[in-house]
């Protein structure tokens, strides 16, 4: 082989040498959850005399969804005297008067709401849940995004674990209201439910670190306020605030059993917005954080996967090396045969695709009952999961070297089951470029498909396919949304 093709074959093993490590923890996740999965979780007791609490809601330009939430929390099942409702909306457009309207009603009928309206959207998110703290009536703060809708028994089903002093926060299961309106949410529905059913209960249960998904999650105000604050130097508040709770001492609980559901994004661009921000949020998160965890009093069994929840983006920069190393590859290949490479490529499939499959899997036995029915989205799930290699590779680099960007709202739209809200307006995300590379690359794996089946590399063809589906899928999908932009009105958030 020329001096080239032992670079590319050199760093093409050493990629699947890092993915497999990554992908040895994803059965080492399993492992942890299989042991534990049948602990009960119990409260340590129950308050005699129930405590106040506070109920937050971040907005910001939710015009389709904010009565929904507040209505929502107005039949929040708690004593009246002891719930107080803080409405913490940033936003510049009609979110405003319909939110501070709705709130002058439920005042009216008894309700303690207070809306709050910042002229500066300093620190975003993390800016307005830190603005709002001081004026919190209750010991305990429950924090809700604006595309959720809390049961009515949300607040008795979570403030008991809190009896437990060193418990500082409890984080409740994202469930989804639009599950079954398209195929991207359904496929962005397993996602979520393999990081919830899985890695939370393998992680919580085996006292590791877990973190607060920002939405859906309890906090002792205490614990907030000794962790030092909301801050906002990371586009991922809720992961800088829970490793920093975590290192104080605070102990967290993951509830599996108790659902709070929420919106899926419908627009494939609003989704890989929604991507790159906790990408990006979790390098920045590692930046700061991971040489304070090492130096904590922590089990070094919570050090390592801290290390590896933390670290795992930089996968996406490998997964992106690989699909561009593919076509070299595939050459070289030609001269060794296929059997002397089948010893890299057996690990890569062993310790990514089967761990990644089984990952998925595994929570969907244990939530729905049509769970044989989600196994044919595996393929896709697994296609998407990888198109999305250029998108979050943009982000972690954006996260290693410090680049600056705004914290951009993810749209939400009232949708729910297959039914779109009437009178949408339509909030632009716009990714040409991105998109344009989504599709280069499938162009791309159209040519490698078609050099592995000209030379007879068909053990191949099933992950090239993989690859060529996800960046037509993502990339078809992210251009014809760009589109239609062009066709209707267009209200852009700011």
């Amino acid at each position: 082989m020329e001096l080239w093709q032992l670079i590319c074959l050199g760093a093409y093993c050493a990629i699947v040498v890092v993915l497999g490590i990554y992908g040895l923890h994803r059965y080492q996740l399993l492992r942890l959850f299989q042991r534990h999965r049948d602990e009960a979780i119990a409260p340590a007791g129950r308050f005699a005399t129930l405590p106040p609490i506070t109920v937050q809601l971040p907005l910001y330009n939710e015009f389709h969804v904010a009565e929904r939430l507040i209505g929502a929390v107005a039949q929040l099942d708690y004593p009246r005297d002891l719930l107080h409702v803080q409405v913490l909306d940033d936003s510049t457009d009609e979110t405003r008067q319909r939110a501070r309207q709705i709130c002058s009603r439920l005042a009216g009928e008894g309700l303690d709401i207070d809306y709050l309206h910042r002229r500066e959207r300093s620190g975003f998110k993390a800016g307005a849940l830190a603005a709002g703290l001081p004026s919190a009536k209750g010991e305990f703060v429950l924090i809700l995004d604006a595309d959720f809708v809390p049961p009515a028994d949300l607040l008795h089903s979570v403030i008991h674990y809190f009896t437990d002093p060193q418990v500082g926060m409890v984080q409740t299961r994202w469930g989804h209201l639009n599950r079954e309106h398209s195929l991207l949410t359904r496929i962005q529905s397993i996602f979520l439910d393999g990081h919830f059913v899985v890695e939370h209960t393998a992680r919580s249960r085996s006292g590791r670190f877990f973190n607060f998904n920002g939405t859906g999650g309890m906090w002792r105000k205490q614990a907030i306020v000794e962790a030092g604050g909301w801050q906002h130097d990371t586009l991922t508040e809720d992961l800088d605030l829970s490793y920093r709770a975590q290192i104080a001492g605070w102990r967290f609980v993951f509830l599996s059993h108790v659902e709070v559901p929420g919106e899926i994004p419908v627009e494939i661009n609003g989704f890989k917005s929604q991507q790159h921000r906790w990408t990006k949020g979790a390098v920045q998160v590692a930046k700061k954080l991971l040489p304070s965890i090492w130096r904590s009093d922590a089990a070094l069994k919570a050090k390592v996967e801290a290390t590896f929840h933390l670290t795992a983006n930089i996968c996406y920069i490998l997964m992106l090396l690989m699909a561009l190393l593919t076509v070299p590859v595939l050459g070289i290949r030609t001269h060794l045969g296929w059997e002397r490479l089948l010893i890299i490529d057996l690990p890569l499939f062993s310790f990514a695709t089967m761990a990644i499959s089984g990952f998925y899997l595994t929570s969907q036995r244990v939530l729905y009952p049509d769970w044989k029915r989600q196994i044919k989205l595996l393929p896709m799930l697994m296609a998407v999961g990888m198109s999305l290699c250029i998108n979050n590779t943009r982000a972690v680099l954006e996260g290693i070297i410090g680049h600056e960007t705004a914290f951009l709202r993810t749209p939400k739209y009232g949708v729910t089951h297959a039914v779109r809200a009437p009178q949408q307006r339509i909030y632009s995300s716009r990714r040409t470029a991105l998109a344009l590379g989504e599709l280069a690359m499938a162009a791309y794996f159209a040519f490698a498909l078609y050099q592995a089946w000209h030379t007879g590399l068909y053990m191949g063809l099933p992950f090239l396919l993989l690859f060529h589906t996800g960046f037509l899928y993502t990339g078809s999908l992210s251009s014809m949304q760009q589109w239609l932009l062009h066709l209707r009105p267009v209200t852009t958030a700011p």
